[in-house]
């Protein structure tokens, strides 16, 4: 496929992904969350009892399809590869503390396009962040960074994840006593569109992503490194999009879906220095792992064990922050939360100078 051909099938995807993370928030998804991946896996951790903050217990079926989805279509595609053993631990430490400078600012890199596309002006401090954090690790790009090649690794490896997915699918739908749910009116976890819509949206969306291979972090890093601009098109088409449909239904209910402003925003506060400093250490940890927490879900789908052991380090993270107070609230970030961010930013700052420097020593 040609270069511009496959921009605007990136920029079709992008405006299709922006629709429907807009009117999973009309179904009943928490505003401005229409997708979160950090979110949706911190509520999946406090579903399994990894943590219990009540108000963030909910097994979310958006993460199920969004596996399936990048499976399938990998599968159909034959692009499923089984693949692994590219510095695991590694990948795990950094999966680790993504996840505290995402939960520090309150959402993901996609949650922070639909933030701002619901006229939450605080996600431009993260998105300042973001983006400080991504050309921190490009230096270390140009410099020769590398967590080492991948390597074949045998069918059932690469279906493990997609498979785990399928067991949270029953667990969702049986609801035993040993699964948590956020009660009706607790808070962010409670408040879900219906479960098969979220999983249908879920699977268009994997589906989607796995075909244009749309990466926030990879957006903003190719733009530096190689003057290419398709996969940031893609996440300015989910923003345009989500944002027209949000003015829409605001013409119906009034500042439910679009509020302009820093103040009153649904699951955010408006700490601008650390809403930055948590996205810059997303953003940095983002580019070491290659790619944001929404590529490596799919990735994960297309059998890259490394994506799903980064996947299982976020998982660790949300429920780390909540069990020890780092993740935020509606009223600020906390000190402990504080504190993790900074050792975070040291720690992948030391990953990243011990995967590009000492490389010629070894």
């Amino acid at each position: 496929m040609d270069t511009k051909k496959e921009t605007w099938l990136i920029i079709a995807a992008g405006g299709i992904i922006g629709v429907i993370a807009a009117f999973l928030v009309f179904f009943g998804n928490p505003q401005n969350m229409g997708f979160c991946i950090a979110c949706f896996l911190r509520d999946t951790a406090g579903a399994l009892g990894l943590h219990r903050a009540g108000a963030v217990q909910y097994i979310r079926p958006e993460i199920i399809g969004l596996v399936l989805g990048s499976f399938i279509l990998a599968c159909f595609r034959k692009e499923f590869s089984p693949r692994g053993g590219s510095a695991p631990l590694t990948r795990f430490v950094l999966g680790f503390f993504v996840m505290i400078g995402c939960l520090m600012f309150l959402g993901c890199p996609f949650r922070m396009i639909l933030r701002l596309a619901g006229g939450d002006l605080n996600a431009i401090f993260g998105l300042v962040g973001f983006t400080g954090g991504i050309l921190a690790g490009v230096f270390f790009l140009g410099k020769g960074y590398s967590l080492k090649r991948t390597y074949k690794l045998p069918m059932l490896e690469g279906q493990l994840f997609t498979g785990i997915q399928l067991v949270m699918l029953i667990l969702l739908l049986a609801a035993p006593a040993f699964i948590y749910f956020s009660e009706a009116g607790a808070g962010p976890g409670a408040k879900h569109a219906p479960i098969l819509l979220s999983l249908a949206a879920g699977l268009v969306v994997g589906g989607l992503a796995q075909r244009t291979r749309l990466c926030m972090v990879g957006g903003i890093r190719d733009v530096v490194l190689f003057r290419q601009w398709k996969l940031l098109a893609g996440f300015a088409a989910i923003f345009t999009t989500a944002l027209l449909c949000n003015l829409l239904l605001n013409a119906f209910t009034p500042d439910t879906y679009f509020n302009l402003g820093l103040t009153g925003q649904p699951v955010a506060h408006t700490d601008g220095l650390w809403n930055a400093l948590g996205m810059f250490l997303a953003g940095f940890g983002c580019v070491m792992l290659g790619g944001c927490p929404l590529r490596q879900l799919v990735l994960a789908g297309e059998g890259n064990t490394d994506s799903a052991i980064t996947i299982v380090g976020l998982i660790a993270g949300a429920a780390f922050a909540h069990n020890f107070g780092l993740a935020s609230s509606g009223n600020g970030p906390t000190a402990n939360g504080k504190i993790a961010v900074i050792i975070g930013i040291a720690v992948v700052a030391v990953i990243a100078c011990l995967n590009t420097f000492r490389k010629g020593k070894e």
